[in-house]
């Protein structure tokens, strides 16, 4: 008995369909540096020229099980705008301009519907970062995956003059700290919500649609906002508000020695954080160690330039506010 490859569960016929369906998603993506399209065996991108010694900062990263939420309200055209976030947002504390991206989709069957739609998210995506997507890869996993499970991975690559790379050490006492606002629940915690909500088609007054939805919100992209920051004023050190909430990342972004001191009352907890705690009994503390709580990356800067930060990412729709100062002796956050 012959056997094809189609019949073992993998149909490559869909797979061509679906690159013919991401070409015009892709095509929006495309930015000075570019040299050709998708299609090739790898993605071409040339340096920018200017810099005197380039830096090319990497990072990877996925959407964890946010995309869970995804599957069961079969929504899959915001889920690609998460998975660039989360790499631009973490190239961007470094200083460097995000420059390209590759995705990596994997999937029980490729249904090349939804591999456009999951494309569709990730072009827009760059589109908010500036960055061209040059390629990736869709793989069709029978056996291994649920035909209707799939998997998003991450890669991005920016670029920052050497001498212009932020450095923690530089932060000191007195230090000034802001805050950006979150969209939501951006792409972290979703294990913990997952056993809090079993219906996530449930309609919630509240927001005016179903708590599924709500959980959907993309993740926040800083990329532009911060940019122009980074042309305007000295700014020290950057983090994103990711996995491990406050505790975890507003450290990372700061020398050894100091700490951060956080003003609770200087910004508000967005309502879908107040339901998950509620939902779940969690305490306040538990709370702000696992999300963004509304804060979903911090800039620090020196006195003498927060008030001008603050205004210039107010002006390009970041919604910023002081929320805190750096303080010595002390490594970790506290709270006033």
């Amino acid at each position: 008995m012959n056997t094809s490859y189609k019949q073992a569960g993998v149909d490559i016929e869909a797979g061509y369909n679906a690159v013919e369906l991401i070409k015009k998603h892709v095509k929006r993506t495309q930015i000075p540096g570019c040299i050709d399209g998708i299609g090739g065996f790898g993605g071409l991108f040339a340096l920018p020229s200017g810099y005197h010694e380039p830096v090319l900062v990497s990072g990877a990263d996925g959407v964890g099980t946010k995309l869970k939420i995804a599957v069961e309200l079969d929504i899959h055209n915001t889920i690609g705008i998460d998975a660039v976030a989360m790499c631009v947002n973490d190239i961007i504390c470094a200083g460097a301009k995000p420059l390209y991206f590759l995705d990596y989709i994997a999937t029980g069957k490729v249904i090349p519907e939804k591999i456009e739609q999951i494309v569709s998210g990730i072009a827009e995506g760059c589109v908010q970062a500036d960055c061209a997507l040059i390629g990736g890869e869709t793989a069709e996993h029978p056996g291994l995956m649920p035909e209707n499970d799939y998997d998003i991975g991450a890669f991005a690559t920016g670029i920052v003059e050497k001498a212009k790379i932020l450095d923690k050490t530089q932060v000191t006492k007195g230090d000034i700290i802001i805050g950006l606002a979150s969209s939501g629940v951006h792409s972290n915690g979703f294990s913990l919500i997952r056993k809090l909500f079993t219906d996530f088609t449930e309609y919630m007054p509240m927001f005016g649609t179903s708590i599924g939805e709500v959980l959907l919100t993309p993740t926040k992209i800083y990329v532009k906002p911060i940019l122009s920051l980074l042309d305007a004023v000295p700014v020290k050190s950057i983090s994103h508000i990711t996995g491990g909430g406050f505790h975890e990342n507003i450290p990372r972004s700061i020398s050894n020695g100091h700490g951060a001191r956080i003003d609770r009352s200087s910004f508000d907890v967005l309502p879908i954080f107040r339901l998950i705690q509620s939902k779940g009994n969690i305490p306040e503390e538990d709370m702000f160690h696992t999300f963004n709580m509304g804060i979903g990356m911090c800039v620090i800067t020196a006195p003498q330039y927060a008030e001008k930060a603050v205004q210039l990412l107010n002006d390009s729709g970041a919604s910023a506010r002081i929320i805190g100062e750096v303080i010595p002796d002390f490594e970790g956050v506290t709270w006033v």
